[in-house]
């Protein structure tokens, strides 16, 4: 695929990718930086838009085994132009622009046919990297979305999507206000559980294979407290040892295994495969 030459970094697509890598989903923004030949190759394999690739010259070898589509743009550029626009400590000599997806409610609810749904609710979240390994094990496990509430880190800073290990263009991920959340939820008649580590139900006693919303909070504060006033309940994750609580990523990933564990027991007692 033919390459152009940019040499200057007031070149506008410099400039876009530089604004998508910085701000990410401000104003509206619909595109996003991406970084690395993995997460490109992960873009285009899940039907991700690719307008424009940035390849450091020098490295052009890292185009050959990627299906670009005839109309993305590739740009050339020099290696020390490309390393001043990417935002991470070790540069990466590929990047991309890529168009985020456009999920609705819809998306969050539709799920395979004899699955319950299981919605990850971020209330406040500020890790990136939390973020990211949350989306990762919300797809592995079979979760039907996520919705982000306000105080939330982007799903598109870049360290959030390198954490998600591309999941982050295929798992639904709503932004929506507390309100409208919880009021959808209701709508589909899902139960909702806030996450706590006191006064909480233990998460094998509770039945995660029926509709479900689970609510994590700020890695410091936890779950607002109008938020959990508002829920069905609290879950938590029984620990023998002496730590007061776990990461926010590790929690969400226990509790969405022991939805998968649940749901897989069901399964075969009903002698199900899927």
């Amino acid at each position: 695929m033919p390459a152009r030459i940019v040499l200057s970094r007031q070149n506008a697509r410099l400039k876009e990718l530089r604004k998508a890598l910085t701000g990410p989903g401000r104003n509206g923004q619909r595109r996003a930086g991406i970084e690395g030949a993995h997460l490109l190759e992960e873009a285009l394999r899940s039907g991700v838009r690719v307008p424009c690739v940035f390849v450091a010259r020098g490295f052009e070898n890292l185009l050959e085994h990627l299906l670009l589509p005839p109309e993305t743009e590739v740009l050339l550029v020099p290696r020390p132009l490309l390393d001043s626009v990417l935002a991470t400590e070790t540069p990466q000599p590929l990047a991309a622009l890529v168009e985020t997806p456009d999920w609705t409610w819809a998306h969050l609810f539709r799920q395979p046919e004899g699955r319950a749904g299981l919605i990850m609710v971020l209330a406040g979240l500020q890790d990136p990297g939390n973020l990211g390994t949350i989306l990762r094990s919300a797809e592995a496990f079979g979760a039907g979305g996520v919705v982000s509430l306000p105080g939330t880190v982007s799903a598109w800073n870049p360290k959030a999507v390198r954490a998600s290990a591309g999941s982050v263009f295929r798992l639904p991920l709503i932004s929506a206000s507390a309100e409208e959340c919880f009021a959808r939820l209701r709508e589909a008649e899902l139960r909702i559980w806030t996450t706590d580590v006191c006064a909480a139900n233990p998460a094998d006693a509770i039945d995660l294979t029926a509709p479900v919303a689970l609510v994590f909070g700020n890695e410091g504060a936890g779950v607002p407290p109008e938020l959990a006033a508002m829920a069905d309940g609290a879950v938590a994750i029984p620990c023998p040892g002496p730590v007061e609580s776990l990461n926010a990523a590790v929690a969400a990933s226990v509790l969405l295994y022991e939805a998968s564990r649940q749901k897989r027991a069901v399964d075969n007692r009903r002698g199900v495969r899927r």
